[in-house]
């Protein structure tokens, strides 16, 4: 596709959005229905659009699909569809890549390899099989010609932001067109995914929860991916877990606890954690989070991961010097209680009071919405001035609030309570390695476990008050008044 169509392309919504809302008022009732008719033909183009180019288009379009902090909800619920329904690659064409890439024809490879997809994403495609020994495997076979198009594909890209942000200047994407360009070749490399598996099955082999598929390395390769099956349902389909008998409530706590840990111990983040890539699944031990794609990780340095743990601890505690200060060191100016916003995904007001004391709301909710448009210039100077990691982090609560939101367990006080911990761990295990002595590391080990017990005291509270016997208990007062 060229770069003038698709600035012929970018130029049509601009046309379309002058003629929709010209001459009708901005306090009209009917102003607001136009707009969100606007906004869904619009979306729809470039749905079309990154369906018809492919590759990191459709890439593009996915992390689109995450930034409901930026985007209007029609934008949003058009374009999630990429997450697992891409466009389809006719299986002739996918098994043409396999044998060429493992020099044998299929049957020889495989017993048997269903033509019909277990998922389409943006650079690859996903086929059930069965090895020659009978064991079930899940093989991601890359699109043809998708690294071949991939650096044509990404300066046209380049040319587009550029000229969206020379129409208007306001608006600043450069940051997305940056991050694909230097994250797909990553992402096009399968043998560094199937690297990044082994890495975090070893990384995190402490969560008897979390389920990693075995990489078959004889069948892979820059463009094949074997790996073993792992059944299950996904993350975002409560009926399957209604089913099953798992609780939603559990999954919501295990995806945090797995992404805490990520985030503020390891600093080694999966990036692309849509439901597509998250199974949930029952076993004798309880339930199962089957993590798959592995090919976008984020490592974080240890200044920045401190200063975006001791930030989120701001937060928790509702200290707003400490947000104000950690955000400046994150490069974050007087705009630091709009960060806070985006990363929360909560109203200033419900920061500065305390995430952890005030639930969230319809109302709250719509706040952040009508926010989102009035601020949607400052957004955009903050998701470019900001360090890259933290692009990547964004994406990533994004589309785990999105998880949340769908099981109804976004305003659980449980997901903060876990982050606290992590952040209190990173924080102590920074200090101890500072440390000269094994006096000063004992203080700090003390101090530690007295802080994380008052945590553990505080989720007891919260349990209790949620019982039948704490809610009667909460109540007496009222009734003997």
């Amino acid at each position: 596709m060229s770069p003038l169509f698709l600035c012929s392309q970018a130029a049509q919504i601009v046309a379309d959005y002058k003629r929709s809302v010209e001459g009708v008022n901005v306090a009209d009732d009917q102003y607001l229905s136009i707009k969100s008719k606007f906004h869904r033909r619009s979306a729809e183009k470039l749905r079309a659009m990154c369906c018809r180019n492919g590759g990191c288009f459709i890439k593009v379009g996915q992390h689109l699909a995450s930034l409901e902090y930026l985007l209007p909800p029609e934008y949003i619920d058009v374009m999630k569809v990429l997450h697992s329904d891409a466009p389809q690659t006719p299986v002739s064409k996918l098994f043409a890549v396999l044998e060429e890439e493992l020099g044998k024809p299929v049957e020889e490879v495989f017993a048997e390899i269903s033509p019909q997809p277990l998922g389409t994403a943006s650079l690859a495609q996903v086929h059930r099989a069965t090895l020659h020994d009978g064991t079930e495997v899940a093989v991601k076979i890359q699109h043809p010609h998708v690294k071949e198009h991939a650096f044509v594909d990404m300066a046209t890209m380049e040319l587009l932001v550029r000229g969206v942000a020379w129409l208007f200047p306001d608006f600043r994407f450069l940051w997305l067109a940056e991050e694909t360009k230097k994250n797909l070749p990553l992402e096009l490399d399968f043998v560094h995914e199937a690297k990044n598996c082994e890495r975090v099955a070893k990384m995190f082999s402490h969560f008897s929860f979390l389920k990693v598929p075995i990489i078959h390395w004889k069948t892979t390769t820059e463009k094949v991916l074997t790996m073993e099956y792992c059944p299950g349902g996904q993350v975002n389909d409560p009926q399957y877990m209604r089913k099953q008998q798992i609780s939603v409530d559990d999954v919501s706590r295990k995806l945090g606890q797995l992404y805490s840990e990520m985030i503020f111990v390891q600093g080694y983040i999966h990036c692309d954690p849509h439901p597509g890539n998250v199974l949930v699944n029952k076993t004798s031990s309880g339930t199962q989070i089957v993590l798959l794609d592995h090919g976008l990780y984020q490592t974080l340095h240890d200044d920045f991961r401190l200063s975006y743990c001791a930030f989120w601890r701001s937060i928790l505690e509702a200290d707003v010097a400490g947000i104000e200060k950690y955000a400046k060191q994150m490069g974050i100016g007087r705009l630091f209680p709009l960060f806070a916003c985006i990363v929360t995904a909560r109203s200033w007001t419900a920061v500065s009071a305390g995430v952890d004391k005030q639930e969230f709301s319809a109302e709250e909710d719509n706040e952040i919405k009508d926010s989102a448009a009035q601020y949607l210039p400052e957004i955009s100077q903050i998701l470019n001035d900001i360090p890259r990691e933290m692009l990547l982090i964004l994406k990533t609560n994004d589309l785990l609030r999105g998880i949340e939101s769908t099981l109804r367990t976004r305003a659980n006080a449980a997901s903060l309570l876990t982050m606290s911990k992590c952040c209190v761990r990173a924080t102590a295990d920074h200090e101890r390695k500072q440390c000269a002595s094994w006096f000063p590391r004992v203080a700090v080990t003390a101090r530690e476990q007295w802080t994380l017990f008052t945590i553990v005291l505080y989720e007891f509270y919260l349990w209790f008050k949620g019982t039948s016997v704490g809610q009667t208990l909460n109540r007496r007062p009222l009734l003997l008044s």
